[in-house]
């Protein structure tokens, strides 16, 4: 009887822990989707395009940062995946480009720009495929209407199932890709895979997440406090004499009125100290840190007829990496 009661415990946990899950992931996808509808027609546009090739930390960093800093955002990340930096041009964005248009020309059957199509996609990422397999007329005596693309030994299966002209891609496992001899492949295959290997592993992009919580006391005054979490994989270390690792944050909050004036601004800086050892353990941990915000009633009147806008300013020592983040304001 006692364990009959233990485990309708545990699942009333369990159920209550999926169901908090769901509900923030929910809440958390719900901000960048309202922060996407935002976006300005150009904004919007590179965010289109670069769908596929994108990661979801970059695509967030995008949508958090400030309008202003977004055109630096996309000179670093074509940079970034620029094949060889001392050319002029950048093969991997001029060829990423190319391969839009041309798949845009190649696949019109379908109702929609054919670089948004499944074979669009494909061809975007992976370039035209060395062996091309058509069969409008159904594969085999009641087969639905196919095409099949060979990189190397390794077939890539789209189905029309009605033979409409719509196809849908079948292979969803598409990994053999990346372990094919990259001779076969294109600049912007080898560029791509080399990147995404890279992101996976080593790369260190400078990000942080933060939130705000605060609470107007009954003389209209605001008590709060700004809540920032840093990836330690976020920092560059230095090593001292003693041989610790050492570096520092440096955050400046703002919080600017609907006509963008300053109301209210803080710095602080944070020393990070650890060893090596101590590193190890702390992959995939972050770093909390806190201010407290506070406002005086006549403060707080600036924000009642309409919300301002409260940024985040986060400056690494040893880099010198600064990222700006922003959000709405009101009370």
């Amino acid at each position: 009887m006692m364990q009959e009661v233990k485990n309708k415990r545990l699942r009333n946990w369990l159920a209550l822990f999926l169901i908090g899950f769901f509900v923030l992931g929910t809440i958390h996808s719900c901000h960048y989707y309202r922060l996407e509808k935002k976006l300005d027609p150009e904004d919007a546009e590179f965010l289109s395009k670069v769908r596929y090739i994108i990661t979801k930390q970059e695509e967030h960093l995008f949508l958090d940062m400030p309008k202003e800093e977004r055109k630096e955002f996309i000179e670093e990340f074509w940079k970034r995946r620029d094949p060889d930096p001392t050319t002029e041009e950048n093969e991997f964005k001029l060829e990423y480009y190319n391969r839009i248009e041309q798949a845009n020309e190649l696949f019109v059957s379908e109702g929609r720009p054919g670089w948004l199509t499944d074979r669009g996609r494909i061809y975007i990422l992976f370039g035209p495929p060395m062996e091309r397999m058509t069969y409008p007329m159904g594969y085999g005596p009641a087969g639905p209407c196919q095409e099949i693309w060979y990189y190397g030994g390794f077939p890539v299966v789209f189905v029309d199932e009605y033979c409409n002209g719509t196809y849908r891609l079948v292979t969803y496992d598409l990994t053999p890709l990346r372990t094919i001899n990259l001779r076969y492949m294109h600049e912007l295959s080898m560029a791509q895979s080399q990147f995404q290997q890279t992101i996976r592993g080593d790369a260190r992009i400078f990000d942080f997440k933060w939130q705000v919580k605060k609470k107007i006391k009954d003389d209209a005054t605001v008590e709060g406090v700004i809540l920032v979490d840093i990836p330690y994989t976020s920092f560059w270390f230095k090593q001292d004499e003693e041989g610790k690792l050492r570096t520092a944050v440096h955050l400046r909050v703002e919080i600017r009125n609907a006509q963008g004036e300053i109301v209210w601004e803080k710095e602080k800086s944070f020393p990070v100290v650890t060893t090596e050892e101590e590193l190890k353990n702390f992959r995939g941990q972050k770093l909390e840190i806190e201010m407290p915000l506070s406002l005086t009633s006549q403060q707080t009147q600036l924000f009642k007829a309409k919300p301002g806008k409260i940024y985040a300013i986060l400056k690494e020592e040893t880099s010198g990496d600064l990222l700006r983040k922003v959000l709405e304001f009101k009370l």
